[in-house]
């Protein structure tokens, strides 16, 4: 049977002991011990019957501490987080307790485990979390080992929902075919290890094995300037990044909805897309990566899907933000060739793995029209970051000027706006030029000094002034 959540400690008024008397990680270590000894000595004949033991949680305000009791854990989810730490905190939480119970030492195999390559202690498995949970009660094992699948048709068996491993905080290690399934290793995610051990959160570097790079920005919602119909369209992507939680849990909606958000940027570079992208993160204090699809795309069979893979394992509530999407998601063509029926497939699978992704994926390119219209029916908002109007031109130019370099009186800014076609982008080069040749000549910013930044920003685009 499922474990009550009143049956952690002895007393429930004590369930939740006050920091000070020992600590949250120490306590879960003793609970895991308590458990197993009782499955141990039910197991060597001495006790007739299993007694769960009674242990007390210490809420020493901890991230796991946090995690564990916000979230209401039950007790099987509480025991395997856990079982599945261990190793990370423990050098070796079961050798000697087995030890007791075979001297002469020995295979025990209903208890699972395996040896890692340097870690030389015993690394929890699926059957690990069998042998505590359930003991060697066959038919309340199978039960137990479908929990452990984390799979969502089986959520309410005896009203209780594997949450950690729905959330992809604890994995079963995947077996080569013909292993046994809880022959897997209990794993907790590299973002959670870290949080939970170090209370700092986990960024992976940027590399070959990790093609995404974290944006960050010191900008603000005021420094952007964006059309009516831009503002419209952010605002709802602004209202899910708020409300999903909600909508998730709604009883009808929940079932029906698809998890995450997909939306679409466009428009010419330098219109403020990864500036908008780096903006709802902070806002909401979630990490962006933009993905670098150069490193992404393989000519290798099968290389791509191996590379998305790595990406959307080790997301959590990230922001994922393709940049030129299109040279991933252009329109498809017609298969003429091996090379086109893969490449094909390969947009297929990132597509199945951006669905299934619970947050927010950004996919940003220059041009519209270049996007399947298969792949736009898709998304939930469609994007426009159109070049400035001359209203939105002076904005920019108002809101880029240096506030502590000096400028000459007579520039009119009301003059570039209207005369000439700029990014922000653009207009950030332009006023940063002409700031470090003033400040070179130890002077104010001249009009001739943006004229010449002007200049420049127009000949990179393959325009004359």
């Amino acid at each position: 049977m499922f474990f009550k959540r009143k049956d952690i400690a002895a007393t429930p008024e004590k369930a939740l002991q006050e920091p000070g008397s020992g600590s949250f990680v120490s306590a879960s270590m003793d609970a895991l011990l308590k458990v197993a000894t009782a499955r141990l000595d039910h197991c060597f004949g001495k006790t007739e019957t299993f007694v769960q033991p009674a242990f007390d949680i210490i809420d020493d305000d901890t991230p796991l501490a946090r995690y564990v009791v916000d979230n209401n854990l039950s007790i099987e989810e509480y025991l395997v987080l856990m079982l599945a730490l261990s190793p990370h905190v423990h050098p070796d939480l079961f050798t000697s307790l087995i030890r007791r119970y075979m001297p002469q030492g020995g295979d025990f195999p209903e208890f699972g485990g395996v040896k890692g390559t340097n870690y030389r202690g015993i690394i929890p498995t699926g059957e690990t979390a069998l042998f505590l949970l359930a003991g060697m009660n066959t038919d309340l094992r199978m039960q137990y080992a479908v929990w452990l699948r984390g799979q969502d048709q089986h959520d309410r068996l005896n009203g209780v929902k594997p949450s950690i491993f729905r959330k992809g905080i604890v994995t079963l290690e995947d077996m080569r075919e013909g292993e046994p399934e809880m022959s897997g290793r209990l794993q907790v995610s590299q973002a959670r290890l870290s949080e939970f051990l170090t209370g700092k959160k986990w960024r992976p570097t940027f590399g070959s094995g990790f093609p995404a790079t974290l944006l960050d920005t010191d900008m603000e919602w005021k420094d952007v300037v964006i059309s009516r119909q831009t503002e419209k369209e952010l605002k709802m992507i602004r209202d899910w990044l708020q409300f999903h939680p909600r909508i998730e849990q709604d009883g009808n909606l929940g079932r029906r909805t698809k998890p995450g958000y997909r939306a679409l940027f466009y428009g010419p570079p330098g219109t403020g897309k990864t500036l908008t992208a780096s903006l709802l993160g902070k806002q909401f204090g979630l990490d962006v990566y933009r993905i670098d699809l150069s490193l992404v795309v393989s000519k290798y069979i099968g290389e791509t899907e191996k590379n998305l893979q790595q990406i959307f394992d080790r997301a959590e509530d990230w922001i994922l933000f393709f940049d030129e999407a299109d040279a991933l998601f252009g329109k498809r063509t017609n298969v003429q060739s091996a090379h086109d029926r893969f490449a094909n497939q390969e947009v297929s699978y990132l597509l199945q793995k951006i669905e299934e992704h619970p947050g927010l994926v950004i996919l940003a390119t220059n041009f519209r029209n270049n996007m399947d219209q298969a792949f736009l029916r898709r998304f939930q908002a469609v994007v426009p970051f159109n070049p400035p109007s001359e209203q939105e031109s002076l904005q920019l130019w108002n809101n880029t000027m240096p506030a502590d370099i000096p400028w000459n009186a007579d520039i009119s800014l009301q003059d570039f706006a209207r005369k000439y076609e700029l990014t922000g982008a653009s207009i950030l080069n332009i006023v940063q030029s002409a700031s470090i040749r003033a400040l070179a000549e130890d002077r104010p910013i001249a009009a001739k000094d943006l004229l010449e930044g002007i200049q420049q920003e127009y000949y990179k685009n393959g325009k004359s002034v």
